[in-house]
């Protein structure tokens, strides 16, 4: 599956965006779906999971600010990122999988937080 990722660029702390990630084929059949960052000098890190069921998971620094969706009829995966901070910074990559089937990355996209 190929995954097309959209929606970073330049927003001041407290700000918003929303990351989209588009895939190639149909995601009802991928059982997880997330969004990794990777900050400069810093190794690659879950942002937030979400199931074919809707089941979320995120990391405990973006709890409550971050907002995993996915629309399996569009087959597009997006995340809602508000109250953004400083150490949001980072290219944020969106991933199919994994699974037995499926291990995916998007090209990523760079989202600059200013304080």
């Amino acid at each position: 599956v190929q995954l097309q990722a959209s929606g970073g660029g330049l927003v001041q702390a407290g700000g918003s965006l929303r990351l989209s990630c588009a895939a190639s084929e149909n995601i009802l059949v991928i059982l997880v779906m997330g969004w990794y960052r990777q900050a400069p000098g810093e190794q690659r890190e879950l942002v937030a999971t979400i199931t074919t069921g809707g089941t979320t998971n995120y990391a405990n620094s973006v709890k409550g600010r971050f907002t995993i969706s996915r629309d399996n009829a569009k087959n597009t995966v997006s995340l809602q990122m508000n109250s953004l901070k400083p150490e949001d910074t980072a290219v944020y990559y969106c991933r199919a999988g994994p699974t037995a089937r499926y291990d995916s990355w998007g090209q990523g996209t760079l989202v600059t937080v200013s304080s």
